[in-house]
């Protein structure tokens, strides 16, 4: 039940173990609602199908998984699930393996999908990064925390001031605001001693000392 492709920038490994639910009081990922009543089990095959021919491969149904995952969907779409929770069984459900193939990439996009949906006022560059955050947890490449923290920071008002700590919107760099500009932009200084001018919105706040 392998095949997978990838879902997009690199991210770290599943620590697993982690409990259902979304982030804190507060965190967008505390929303509930009926968030997969408009994905029935046909448009999930359809989704793993097109994964398939895309991937070259053979699209088929697991014969000892397949028909209680379709039975279990249909009940779960209908239920009202915190968005955590739902990423949560979109993981399960790849874990399950109802396909022959490609089962990550097909519960991965579901997520994903929901994602940009749900937050669609962010701006494309974080957008693009929840979505990505969401993907690599329901395909088992990143921690459930990490995918937590990814989301929550990437939905705060980037309101950033003067010795706020940040990292851009990857991780690959992180440093210390030095002053904001008339034009809302701030100047910072990464680790390495380089002094940057950058949009807030690309930058999120960095919780490491």
């Amino acid at each position: 039940m392998s095949n997978e492709t990838e879902i997009g920038p690199a991210g770290a490994p599943d620590g697993g173990g982690h409990p259902s639910g979304g982030g804190g009081v507060g965190s967008p990922l505390q929303t509930r609602a009926q968030f997969l009543k408009n994905w029935d089990w046909h448009a999930v095959i359809g989704i793993n199908r097109g994964a398939c021919e895309r991937g070259r491969a053979q699209h088929g149904v697991n014969s000892e998984t397949g028909a209680a995952c379709a039975t279990d969907w249909e009940a779960l779409r209908f239920q009202a699930l915190t968005l955590g929770e739902v990423f949560d069984q979109l993981r399960a459900y790849h874990r399950r393996a109802p396909f022959l193939f490609f089962n990550g990439n097909t519960f991965a996009t579901i997520g994903r999908e929901l994602s940009f949906a749900l937050f669609s006022d962010l701006v494309p560059g974080r957008k693009r990064e929840v979505g990505s955050a969401v993907a690599h947890y329901i395909a088992g490449v990143l921690d459930r925390e990490v995918m937590v923290e990814a989301v929550e920071s990437l939905c705060q008002a980037a309101i950033l001031q003067p010795g706020d700590r940040v990292k851009t919107l990857r991780g690959s760099m992180g440093g210390t605001i030095l002053h904001v500009l008339e034009d809302g932009r701030v100047v910072w200084c990464s680790d390495s001693g380089v002094e940057l001018t950058a949009l807030p919105e690309s930058l999120v706040r960095d919780k490491q000392p």
